[in-house]
């Protein structure tokens, strides 16, 4: 019976189940604003097209306002419960604020009520935590259940499971669309989102088995990372110098290393420089992310010259969520042989390529040439996360965590909101400007990071004098 308390211990089945709803309910949900506009406002603007395309890109603007600003106060409430009581609540709280606003979009469309009113299930989310504390207790949970070495690959393949969900589900996302089950189009393809998001919460709720309270990993929890890992092997790590580079920054001595000692013992003092770097270089990439792919590239797709439609909308929502594999394959590659850091800025520079690219795609196939092309850029921020819960201890895992994702949260409302209007304004002139500019602060997110590796350098390079 010990591998079923082991399985039961992964949230992968949640993460997949998420993700396959979310990526379904995102392509549902710009389809049903972008029918909206075209029955209740058909001739706006400079012509339908371009009537079509502001509206939808002013409804994103407020609808990602309300869903990044609300959860500031919850997330963090989440998280300090998940922390001193049971890290459960941070997962089944936020997705039942998933369920119900999932629900009220199907409402909208059988009803035929105004689009203004997913502000509200935007604002129903947010104040259930939303993705802030959704990802934040995720990540807890796993951080919580694995071995410091091997921490970075345990957070890259719940990062995989959550594209792999993404890639299939915006596959078949457009074709669902289309289906008719009702009379209404798009009911069916909102109808599996929320019976996906139903099952995560009865999953959450009656199957998952937390691994610890207030941050105490238990013996029998402590190997789940293995299990899902796919390989019961140590980490290539190689006491001192080789393996994981950020493994130092922790200022632990090989003594205090065994499985479980993060969270059970007093764990590293913080370096509040690299901290800050780190959340520099977190928050700096996240701005030139949110910006480019966030909406704006699903409002580049719509407008000429690409122009797309719902099935071809799906297969490039498919190939963004291939980054998942080969960011995954990048981590288990690149761990072997170089340090964190490296990986981090190799990621940034794989996205900094790929965006700029993706600036003068006129045609679809230089639209997937760009995704090819970005194939590390998942690598930065889990790797980010990993250096972070090893500076810290296991009890501040949570609050950790849901800061930093607030940070990327208020970072990428702030910035949907400029890029949204920045596009609207060059989108005649030149409507790759915003991934130019994204571009840009990809590239200066890296000197944060670099920083945190030559300080690693430098500590690797100082050999103290053996007391005996």
């Amino acid at each position: 019976m010990s591998w079923v308390m082991l399985v039961r211990t992964w949230v992968e089945p949640v993460v997949a189940g998420a993700q396959l709803a979310s990526s379904l309910y995102d392509t549902g949900l710009l389809l049903v604003v972008k029918d909206y506009y075209n029955r209740t406002n058909p001739s706006s603007g400079n012509g339908t097209e371009d009537g079509q395309l502001k509206a939808v890109s002013n409804f994103y603007i407020i609808y990602n306002l309300v869903l990044g600003l609300c959860p500031l106060l919850p997330a963090y409430i989440l998280a300090r419960l998940g922390d001193e009581k049971n890290r459960k609540i941070t997962v089944c709280v936020p997705l039942c604020g998933y369920l119900l606003s999932r629900i009220m979009l199907l409402l909208l469309v059988l009803l035929d009520w105004p689009v203004e009113v997913l502000y509200g299930s935007a604002a129903l989310n947010g104040l259930t935590g939303g993705f802030t504390a959704y990802w934040a207790g995720i990540m807890a949970v796993a951080a919580v259940g694995s071995r410091e070495s091997r921490r970075s690959l345990r957070f890259i393949i719940i990062e995989l499971t959550y594209g792999l969900a993404g890639f299939a589900g915006s596959l078949a996302s457009g074709h669902v669309f289309k289906l008719s089950l009702t009379y209404r189009q798009g009911t069916a393809l909102i109808s599996c989102s929320i019976a996906l998001y139903l099952f995560c919460v009865l999953y959450s709720l009656f199957v998952l088995k937390v691994p610890g309270v207030g941050g105490r990993a238990s013996q029998a929890t402590e190997e789940p990372d293995e299990a899902a890992g796919g390989t019961g092997e140590e980490s290539t790590y190689k006491p001192p110098p080789a393996g994981e580079g950020s493994r130092l920054l922790s200022g632990r001595r090989e003594g205090n290393s065994s499985p479980g000692a993060g969270q059970s013992q007093a764990g590293p003092t913080p370096s509040r420089v690299v901290l800050a770097l780190l959340f520099a270089s977190a928050v700096a990439y996240e701005l030139a992310v949110a910006g480019a792919v966030a909406d704006v590239l699903q409002l580049f797709v719509l407008e000429e010259p690409l122009s797309w439609d719902a099935v071809t909308i799906g297969y490039g929502n498919a190939a963004g969520y291939g980054i998942f594999i080969t960011s995954f394959l990048g981590v288990c590659a690149f761990s072997r042989c170089l340090r964190d850091t490296t990986m981090v800025m190799i990621g940034m520079l794989s996205f900094s390529a790929g965006v700029f690219v993706m600036a003068f795609a006129r045609r679809t196939y230089l639209y997937f040439i760009a995704r090819v092309v970005m194939l590390f850029t998942l690598i930065p921020l889990p790797t980010i996360r990993s250096m972070l819960s090893k500076q810290v201890q296991g009890s501040s895992y949570g609050k950790v965590f849901v800061v930093l994702q607030l940070s990327l949260g208020i970072t990428g409302v702030f910035t949907s909101t400029i890029y949204n209007k920045i596009f609207q304004a060059t989108v005649h002139w030149f409507s790759g400007f915003c991934f130019i500019l994204s571009c840009i602060i990809s590239s200066v997110s890296i000197i944060p990071i670099g920083i945190v590796h030559y300080k690693e350098s430098v500590k690797r390079s100082y050999s103290p004098i053996s007391s005996q």
